[in-house]
């Protein structure tokens, strides 16, 4: 399961705001919940306002009971809520594979891995 929040200038506030400490703090608490494997967030090199968070989870369920906890609930979810809602935000993971310095997924015990390294997600779409 794949989380996928982008935000912009709009959703950004002022320059030297919190938006970055909200952001640290946010992708802090994500990655410390069970069935989460790995949470990224950066800025465009082309058009540095524009930020994106990208969170991994095991499981549909997974990601569901990471949003739960109280804490998270008071901090995650409203700076999940300020990114922008005009495109889609959760994805199915269908193939994941390691980089040559073995991080990754790789080794996820869901689907096969093939001679080519790749992992291949089961669809929850059917």
């Amino acid at each position: 399961m794949l989380l996928v929040c982008r935000y912009g200038p709009e959703e950004t506030g002022e320059p030297g705001g919190d938006f970055l400490d909200r952001a640290r703090h946010a992708v802090g608490l994500l990655a410390r919940q069970r069935g989460c494997e790995r949470v990224e967030f950066g800025r465009a090199v082309e058009a540095p306002g524009e930020w994106v968070l990208v969170a991994v989870f095991a499981s549909l369920t997974d990601y569901r009971r990471a949003l739960s906890p109280f804490e998270v609930r008071e901090h995650v979810v409203p700076f999940l809520s300020a990114a922008r809602t005009d495109e889609a935000a959760t994805f199915e993971r269908r193939f994941s594979a390691a980089g040559p310095d073995g991080t990754g997924d790789g080794g996820s015990d869901q689907g096969g891995s093939g001679d080519d390294g790749v992992v291949e997600h089961p669809s929850i779409l059917g």
